[in-house]
């Protein structure tokens, strides 16, 4: 017991730079959460934040990111894939679109946003199921999908639970894909409120600053909670010694990890 404590200790502990990062690094995270992971936030402020991401993806991610998850799936004829914090579940709808005949389990911790998807247009897909999940305690047999995907959402999860997603997914899917920021070389972080500003301006023009304010606060907290590959391995580690870890080329700012147990 008193090992197990220790373990759980060092990695609560663990900088996002992972085990081995430089005092800089360390000091360029933080432990302020983004609007959408608050309860004492409203819903409207957190759909504004959800609603911009999704702008964003449609013009730049989702379809790429669809592309890599079903590469993974390739040799499959009918996957079973499961999308974990899905926010407004673009991804899956784009999955769907790819894929004739993969069938998507769309889910995400807020049941704001599961409602919204269910209610959606995805929400009437025959091929797709909506349903509130935890990340870290998924209600799920083992082996239960070829696929567990994570995208553009996994740094909101601090490592004390952030090991526990990447157990928890390898248990119930052959593989858990994860796309998400990756963390900026360390002496480029004391820029991220610039980049940050730079990132929200587009829609700052569209919407007006005030709308474009709560996008601008998580981006920022985003960026500074964004793991790096050597913490990703290292939670993998803790997770369980026989998970391995590939890192896929992708393009930057974004990272992608594919998890699987050996």
């Amino acid at each position: 017991m008193t090992e197990q404590r220790s373990r759980a200790y060092d990695i609560e502990t663990m900088p996002r730079g992972g085990p081995n990062a430089s005092r800089l690094d360390r000091q360029m995270q933080t432990g302020v959460l983004e609007y959408i992971d608050r309860y004492d936030v409203s819903d409207k402020i957190k759909q504004v934040v959800i609603s911009e991401l999704e702008r964003r993806g449609d013009r730049d991610w989702h379809e790429d990111n669809a592309r890599t998850a079903l590469s993974l799936v390739a040799d499959i004829d009918s996957p079973r894939i499961l999308e974990l914090g899905a926010g407004h579940g673009k991804l899956s709808a784009k999955i769907l679109e790819l894929h004739p005949s993969a069938t998507v389990t769309v889910t995400d911790l807020d049941p704001a946003s599961v409602a919204n998807i269910a209610s959606s247009p995805l929400g009437t897909q025959q091929r797709a199921t909506t349903r509130v999940v935890d990340a870290t305690a998924i209600d799920a047999p083992d082996n239960s999908y070829d696929l567990v995907v994570f995208a553009m959402s996994f740094h909101h999860l601090p490592p004390a639970l952030a090991w526990r997603a990447i157990a928890e997914a390898t248990r119930i899917g052959t593989k858990f894909l994860v796309i998400d920021l990756t963390r900026l070389p360390t002496p480029a972080l004391p820029l991220i409120p610039a980049l940050g500003i730079l990132i929200a301006a587009p829609g700052a023009l569209r919407q007006g600053p005030l709308t474009i304010l709560p996008f601008l606060h998580d981006a920022i907290i985003s960026m500074l909670r964004a793991y790096r590959p050597q913490a990703l391995t290292a939670l993998a580690e803790f997770a369980d010694p026989a998970i391995t870890v590939e890192f896929l080329p992708k393009q930057p700012p974004l990272m992608c990890a594919v998890f699987s147990r050996s």
